[in-house]
């Protein structure tokens, strides 16, 4: 377990096009090329643990993929059985889309995970998939990887779910693209919509109608993506945070996806006080552009809309509260507690240790902005309480421990930090 000691940084001004590629979209990417009929053509794709993983199980489903390292060709004549078990890694939305890929493919595949995979609830997926004629099972009823699915016929439907989660609907989407009829998925509020657009981009028939989605089944196979994958900005947000924290600071990250569903953390920042500009540069799959941070002094706010859009980010908006003048809270966010950790916990734990006042509820919490010190920050193998605290530490110094999870997501994250502040390894 490699631990980390961050020394406090002075103002900066920093311009990066380094950021990591979007995660999320990285996924799809690859998982959507099995749908296609040709050759799909991938640029900027994020090399991290979790996407490696995708790019391995299509691998096993038998897509052809060339890789030289800056594009990536994937061609498929279709989902094939695989004699290997399908290692998702950490990856929750490579579970969980998986799902809803495999679930109609001719054949039985086995998908399984690390050890805190393994531990997250999957029964938000299984139970509405099975309730459409899904073979799905796992332990503890379905609920829990590994997960064994043996491909069927799935009936259309009509499905309102009861949470707002991007990686459930874009299970039923994929699902339903392979149903006997036309189906809608409804949802409380608007999650991420990044497999919308990528399979309208593909030719899907595919109708958003504010919070109901109508999907009808393919008639074909989809046109190839030819794709640069954008900037993350759920990873860009930890350097959005540093300048909104140190004094006297700025950043522009380039190239990052300007998506309303992905940007709602820096509308949050703003509203606190942060100086943020949005330069958009194109718009195809997603719209795309640069963003500008510049600090400000930080008021309390209160968050309990579109929390959903947040999920990622409100560990890291959790070290803006604490560095708020006021008292800054946290509600109807229950589904921090089911991701890599129960971040509300580790959230909770963790600004407790760097003398913050924390008041911890069932769906949030909220923060008492004072002075962060310096800490030792268990991470429980969680790469935003990882990087959240790293980030804190550039204000008071921190040592973080359990650090290699940082790489399912952001394999260069210490290389740009090393611009801001000294780094030791331990």
């Amino acid at each position: 377990m490699k631990s980390v000691k961050i020394f406090s940084a002075k103002s900066f001004d920093f311009t990066t096009d380094k950021i990591a590629s979007d995660k999320s979209i990285s996924h799809r990417c690859v998982m959507f090329a099995m749908l296609a009929d040709g050759e799909s053509k991938i640029r900027n794709f994020l090399r991290a643990e979790d996407t490696l993983n995708s790019l391995e199980i299509v691998k096993n489903l038998g897509a052809k993929v060339e890789d030289d390292g800056e594009l990536i060709c994937i061609s498929s004549s279709g989902i094939k059985e695989s004699e290997n078990i399908l290692d998702c890694g950490n990856s929750g939305t490579g579970m969980r889309l998986f799902c809803g890929l495999l679930s109609s493919a001719k054949g039985h595949f086995v998908l399984t995970g690390d050890e805190y995979l393994r531990r997250r609830p999957m029964k938000r997926v299984t139970a509405p998939l099975r309730s459409i004629g899904a073979k799905l099972d796992g332990r503890n009823d379905g609920d829990l990887a590994p997960l064994s699915i043996r491909g069927a016929s799935l009936k259309a439907f009509h499905y309102e779910s009861k949470i707002a989660s991007a990686q459930v609907k874009s299970a039923m989407i994929l699902a339903a693209l392979s149903s006997d009829g036309v189906c809608t998925y409804t949802e409380p509020e608007l999650s991420r919509d990044h497999t919308e657009r990528m399979l309208k981009g593909m030719g899907a028939e595919l109708h958003v109608n504010a919070l109901q989605t109508t999907i009808a089944p393919m008639k074909g196979l989809l046109s190839p993506l030819d794709i640069r994958v954008p900037a993350d900005p759920s990873s860009a947000f930890f350097f959005a945070v540093a300048a909104a924290i140190i004094p006297n600071s700025s950043v522009v990250l380039e190239g990052v996806t300007l998506n309303k569903t992905r940007i709602e953390a820096f509308k949050v920042l703003e509203k606190m006080g942060t100086n943020i500009t949005y330069d958009l540069l194109e718009d195809k799959y997603e719209p795309i552009g640069n963003i500008t941070v510049k600090y400000a002094p930080l008021k309390a706010i209160t968050v309990e809309e579109n929390i959903s859009w947040l999920i990622d980010e409100l560990p890291a908006l959790s070290i803006a509260f604490a560095c708020a003048e006021g008292v800054s809270v946290v509600k109807n966010a229950e589904e921090l507690r089911v991701k890599e950790s129960d971040r509300i916990s580790t959230v909770v734990k963790g600004l407790r240790a760097c003398g913050i006042e924390v008041d911890e509820v069932e769906d949030g919490y909220s923060v008492h902005g004072g002075e962060l010190k310096s800490a030792l920050i268990d991470s429980h193998g969680d790469h935003r309480i990882a990087m959240s605290f790293i980030i804190a530490g550039l204000l008071c110094g921190m040592q973080v421990q359990d650090i290699d999870c940082i790489n399912t997501s952001f394999p260069n994250f210490f290389e740009l930090l090393g611009n801001l502040t000294k780094i030791e390894y331990m």
